[in-house]
């Protein structure tokens, strides 16, 4: 199974997650999604195999601060694809499925 971790160094979650794949073994791919932002069709492919609400993935109290609306998906993938720091992080992402890491050991149930 194909798995891409998107990843922010600087975030002890993002940390934590790395960390809990490697530990087990786990091969996977990073992207450091600062670096090589995701696309409108990429974030629309994640939030479909979240199986949750473009809100789910946005990081809401930066969102709040740049205005964006909350209550409609197309501003919050917008947002998302312009400015990638509003992605909450990190995401584990599989050829079918996709889990964010808040706590970081929701990315397991993908394994």
């Amino acid at each position: 199974m194909a798995l891409t971790l998107w990843h922010n160094p600087r975030c002890s979650k993002s940390r934590q997650a790395l960390a809990l794949l490697t530990e087990r073994g786990i091969e996977f791919d990073t992207r450091a999604y600062f670096d090589a932002a995701p696309t409108h069709a990429e974030l629309a492919l994640v939030i479909a195999k979240l199986g949750r609400p473009a809100r789910d993935l946005i990081r809401a109290k930066e969102a709040c601060e740049t205005g964006v609306d909350l209550t409609d998906e197309a501003s919050i993938l917008a947002a998302m694809a312009d400015d990638p720091r509003l992605i909450e992080r990190p995401v584990l992402i599989s050829e079918t499925a996709a889990a964010i890491g808040r706590p970081p050991e929701n990315i397991l149930r993908l394994l």
